[in-house]
């Protein structure tokens, strides 16, 4: 069969190619539709290159016409700068529909005392949402995401013991101006017999008692004695000054020995001789001048309400 006769049978235009005799190539263009679509990208394609930013050049690249993007940086400056997506986020965040409402919130904690907002379920509410979120960024690092601590490195805010006290104005204070833990080492100022025995008798104060009395009565001895003087801060009953922030040692809470994963007695004693041996040095930055006021009562609030040691 020629290729005329395949065109007269099938009324098609065919681009002349033919393979095995008969095998032939239609030539069947595309839409229009099609045609003027992909026209369009090119021209869409133009325009946003004119309008943002697109192309690098050198060290840089082309901009845009769009350059009336303006929003307060961190140092609270305000900046204009060309269309980005990263501008128009933080543009967002300070002007859009959301940040209009936060800021309104924000100005009612600001204007209320801490009683009041404790006190008021919309505002509580408030408090443990945007709370949460700025003690997991700037907190959770050390305190962890739950605020449950490190044993031996970070309190836990969530159990009853407050080293610097756990009022609402302690804790403000704390957070606002930091805190310096402080006690000094002891390595080799007890021979290894006394070191026990003042180990032996901490322990004792927690209700954790070995087989041998004597030890705990000698370990009393130098506790509430000038030989070691420990009562100067944890006071002669062990109940600890909130002023030194002193921990008190017969609360059966630790936060720094970690007797509770200790197994046996033996193992809770070795992990009490190490902290007296290796003194305590931690400290909690302070965080006024680092974030607003605003958010400092925001966190002050939410920790507050973290733990039940008022």
């Amino acid at each position: 069969m020629s290729n005329a006769d395949n065109q007269g049978r099938k009324g098609a235009e065919t681009t002349g190619h033919v393979w095995d005799g008969d095998l032939q190539e239609y030539n069947n263009p595309v839409p229009m539709w099609w045609t003027w679509a992909f026209y369009g990208t090119i021209i869409f394609a133009l325009v946003y290159w004119l309008l943002y930013p697109a192309w690098p050049v050198g060290k840089g690249f082309t901009t845009g016409t769009f350059n009336d993007i303006t929003f307060v940086n961190k140092k609270g400056e305000e900046v204009t700068t060309h269309w980005n997506t990263r501008a128009l986020f933080l543009k967002d965040q300070q002007t859009g529909e959301q940040a209009v409402k936060q800021r309104e919130y924000l100005d009612k904690i600001s204007q209320s005392s801490y009683q009041e907002i404790m006190q008021d379920p919309d505002k509580m509410a408030f408090v443990n949402s945007m709370a949460k979120v700025l003690f997991a960024d700037n907190c959770g690092p050390c305190h962890g995401k739950g605020a449950n601590g490190v044993v031996g490195l970070y309190p836990n805010l969530r159990d009853d013991d407050w080293l610097w006290g756990g009022t609402i104005e302690e804790v403000e204070r704390t957070i606002k101006h930091g805190r310096n833990g402080y006690m000094p080492s002891f390595a080799g100022v007890f021979p290894k017999e006394k070191l026990e025995s003042v180990a032996a008798y901490v322990l004792s104060l927690s209700g954790i008692v070995g087989e041998d009395k004597a030890k705990i009565e000698e370990g009393k001895h130098i506790f509430q004695g000038e030989e070691g003087g420990c009562y100067y801060c944890h006071t002669d009953k062990g109940t600890g000054l909130k002023s030194q922030g002193a921990a008190n040692l017969a609360d059966k809470v630790w936060t720094i020995a970690n007797v509770p994963a200790a197994a046996t007695y033996e193992e809770k004693l070795a992990a009490v001789e190490k902290v007296i041996v290796e003194g305590v040095n931690r400290e909690m930055p302070a965080w006024q001048g680092r974030l607003p006021e605003e958010q400092l009562k925001l966190l002050t609030v939410y920790i507050h309400q973290l733990g039940g040691g008022k």
